[in-house]
């Protein structure tokens, strides 16, 4: 298994209504990131702050272009320290890197699962604290 490599598809598939949030972590943002809860609507996450409509993206991605084209080479998060717990700890089975085409997989992840969910395990293990 590879490690990430900022391809944004996970990011890009969930960040449009598709993620949880605590309560808990929504009173964090309010406390030390109003920024952020700024897109919180009724207990969800990413909703403009003016007319309270779902986005369809999350706000908090960011493409980067290769320096020498407009093409994009990846992907940040420009809140990863204050990121959703579901974001926080995605991916967390290989089945779900599967089913969302997980860049991090390799074929031979396919054909050993018992051993590439032990990879991921190693690869997330200060994700999942």
């Amino acid at each position: 298994m590879k490690d990430c490599n900022a391809c944004g598809k996970c990011c890009i598939k969930y960040g449009d209504g598709g993620l949880s949030v605590s309560h808990q972590e929504i009173e964090q943002w309010l406390e030390d990131s109003p920024a952020i809860a700024k897109y919180v609507h009724n207990g969800q996450i990413w909703f403009d702050p003016k007319s309270k409509q779902q986005l369809h993206a999350c706000p908090w991605l960011q493409p980067v272009s290769h320096s020498n084209s407009n093409k994009i080479s990846h992907y940040t998060c420009a809140i990863y320290f204050n990121r959703p717990d579901d974001c926080r700890y995605y991916p967390s089975t290989l089945d779900e890197m599967i089913r969302d085409e997980c860049e991090m997989l390799e074929p031979q992840d396919l054909r050993n699962t018992k051993q590439a969910q032990k990879a991921l395990e190693i690869i997330m293990k200060d994700s999942w604290v």
